[in-house]
């Protein structure tokens, strides 16, 4: 697994590019908050962006040379005639390194390549009752957006 700077034994944040060695850091750190392995949805987030890096931001974030967090975007190239976007898939930081910076690290490394591109916006989503990850995001900046996401089940014999 690659674990940035072996040289960094202080506590200060480096973000760094993630490789496909931190799978495996990706996959337990994010199981920590998820409960469960997601192990299936990050290999194939990995795979998209080896064949499309173009289209992907990946970073993680070390203190120590440990990976204690990562954040994974998908640019998004003006759908239906709308600019360019930023979509954060997923951002996660170790529990036990939480307060530390991490989270505006990431963001802030995100924003910098995204102003680089050329892309003005970042969107994301979550569920509504997780507090703290939109107390997080409200302080990093993100809004409500004006669009609202439905869902329902797919029923058998719909009736109309």
């Amino acid at each position: 697994m690659a674990s940035g700077n072996p040289a960094n034994k202080d506590n200060s944040v480096t973000v760094r590019p993630l490789t496909a060695d931190d799978l495996n850091a990706v996959v337990a750190i994010d199981k920590q908050i998820a409960g469960r392995p997601r192990e299936s949805f990050f290999s194939r987030r990995l795979e998209a962006a080896l064949k499309g890096p173009g289209d992907f931001i990946y970073v993680g974030a070390c203190i120590g040379g440990n990976l204690k967090g990562f954040a994974l975007v998908r640019l998004l190239t003006g759908e239906f005639g709308q600019s360019a976007v930023g979509v954060l898939d997923a951002l996660s930081v170790d529990p036990t390194s939480k307060g530390k910076g991490i989270g505006r690290a990431l963001v802030a490394r995100v924003d910098e390549v995204l102003r680089h591109k050329g892309i003005r916006e970042m969107q994301t989503e979550t569920n509504w009752t997780n507090g703290e990850l939109l107390a997080f995001f409200a302080h990093a900046g993100f809004e409500r957006a004006p669009q609202t996401i439905l869902t329902r089940g797919v029923v058998a014999d719909l009736e109309l």
